[in-house]
């Protein structure tokens, strides 16, 4: 099945969030219950409804965060209870969970591949990933190309270190559209230096796609590697500029 035809059948599959009235909080009471976690949560965690329990996952504790992002040295921080490497997962058993939510986290992985990989492992038969990612075309990342199915391949079979030199470049190059924002005007040398990012390993936006590039790359992804995961519903929030997904486990 080629690009273009997922793409087609996509377009019939998958409405605007204006049309189907529902947004995050919405979906969360929807599709969460029972034991979970959230990977990245940070200054920005998924509210939750009654019945879903959830621990917190990080790379890093909020005093290492917050010398990885010094533009968030004044906003309130989730204090992870699991630092772990969310694209691995290793602290969690296989079939553990009955959702994970990653919030804007795929796109700083440099092998999405491997992480929904990771996700399917540990969530339980009917288990849900609860998944949004920023749309290009609402961020400073809107005139980067387009991760391509390709490039995803290459980074999960050969290992993203082939690519990710120019992932920096690329981020950093985007990062000077953020001039005159008071949030990032003591870091914005940094974040346009692409040398000290990649040194300091910050978590950029290694990816970027709309919201049709998305679904289509995702349909491939889940079934090029046999990932036990089924995109149950799909959505548009053009007003803050992400698609959100829920996927369930087979």
């Amino acid at each position: 099945m080629t690009l273009q035809s997922i793409r087609r059948r996509l377009a019939s599959w998958f409405a605007p969030a204006a049309e189907a009235g529902l947004d995050r909080d919405a979906l969360a009471a929807l599709y969460l219950k029972g034991d979970g976690i959230e990977v990245g949560a940070l200054h920005n965690p998924l509210p939750l409804p009654k019945q879903a329990r959830v621990r917190y996952v990080d790379r890093m504790s909020v005093a290492d965060l917050r010398r990885q992002y010094p533009e968030l040295e004044t906003t309130p921080l989730v204090e992870p209870d699991i630092v772990d490497d969310g694209e691995k997962l290793t602290r969690f058993a296989d079939a553990s969970l009955d959702f994970v939510i990653a919030n804007h986290f795929l796109e700083h992985c440099e092998d999405p591949i491997a992480t929904l990989k990771s996700f399917g492992r540990v969530l339980k038969p009917g288990g849900i990933l609860y998944l949004a990612v920023p749309d290009k075309r609402y961020t400073w990342d809107v005139d980067r190309p387009t991760t391509t199915i390709e490039h995803l391949v290459a980074d999960h079979e050969q290992g993203p270190a082939v690519s990710r030199s120019e992932h920096f470049r690329e981020f950093a190059g985007a990062m000077h559209k953020l001039a005159g924002v008071p949030m990032y005007e003591k870091t914005l040398h940094l974040l346009t230096d692409p040398a000290h990012l990649e040194r300091v390993n910050y978590s950029i936006h290694f990816h970027v796609w709309n919201h049709s590039e998305f679904l289509a790359l995702m349909v491939a992804m889940l079934q090029r590697y046999a990932i036990p995961l089924e995109i149950e519903l799909a959505l548009a929030l053009t007003r803050v500029g992400e698609t959100v997904t829920i996927l369930r486990k087979r």
